[in-house]
C-alpha cells in the first residue's frame, strides 16, 4: 500500500541504512534546503524535506549502485511513486536517467552538491558558521576549482538554469535554507569570531 511517510518514518529508514555522521549531516542539509525552497515556491515543505532527507538512502551501503538501491528501498517502504521519482532525479546523468521535470526535482538536482560546497566554505571561515556566510564568500570559493573539487559546478549551474534562477539567487537561497539547520550541522559557530 502506498502512503506518504512521516518525517519520523523517513528518519528511521535513513538511520537503518546509514551510520556515518557526514552522511547524516548531508541528509539534514539537503532536507533543510528543500524545505526552504518549498516555502519559497509555495509547495509542501514536509514532502520536499522528507525527499531531501532520504535522497542518499543507499549511499553508505551501496555507493556503486547509488540510486538503483534507493529506488528498491523506497518501493519496499511503500513510498509514493512521485516521491521515488524525485529522489531518483537528483542523480540525473550521474547515476540515473530520471530527468528533473517538476520544481521539486529541479531543486534537489541543483542543491544536492551545492550544499556541500557551501558547508565547506562555512568551515573555512574563522567563525566556522553558516550564520555569517554571504554570497560573495561562496562565489570566491566557487571560482577556485581546487576547493571542494568533487563538486560539479556544471550540475549546479545546469540546475539553476532549469529553475530559471540566477546562480547567485540559488546560492543565496541555499545559504538561507542551510542556516535553518546550522545547529544540527555543527555550523552555528561563533559569528562574533
Amino acid at each position: 500500500m502506498v502512503k506518504q511517510p512521516t518525517r519520523e518514518e523517513a528518519m528511521a529508514l535513513f538511520l537503518e541504512h546509514n551510520k556515518t555522521e557526514n552522511l547524516l549531516k548531508h541528509a539534514l542539509a539537503v532536507e533543510a534546503v528543500m524545505r526552504h525552497f518549498a516555502v519559497l515556491l509555495s509547495e509542501d515543505p514536509e514532502k520536499w524535506g522528507i525527499i531531501g532527507l532520504c535522497h542518499d538512502l543507499d549511499y553508505e551501503k551501496y555507493p556503486e549502485q547509488h540510486c538503483a538501491m534507493t529506488k528498491i528501498m523506497l518501493e519496499e517502504a511503500g513510498w509514493p511513486e512521485d516521491w521515488n521519482r524525485a529522489v531518483m532525479s537528483h542523480g540525473w546523468k550521474l547515476c540515473t536517467e530520471v530527468e528533473p521535470v517538476l520544481p521539486m526535482e529541479k531543486v534537489i538536482y541543483t542543491i544536492d552538491e551545492l550544499t556541500g560546497l557551501i558547508m565547506a566554505a562555512a568551515l573555512m571561515r574563522p567563525s566556522r558558521s553558516l550564520l555569517d556566510l554571504e554570497l560573495k564568500s561562496v562565489k570566491k570559493k566557487w571560482k577556485d576549482l581546487r576547493f571542494a573539487a568533487g563538486v560539479s559546478r556544471e550540475v549546479i549551474q545546469e540546475g539553476a538554469d532549469m529553475l530559471g534562477m540566477s546562480l547567485d539567487e540559488v546560492i543565496t537561497q541555499t545559504i538561507l535554507g542551510l542556516r535553518t539547520a546550522a545547529k544540527a550541522l555543527g555550523l552555528e559557530g561563533n559569528p562574533e569570531a
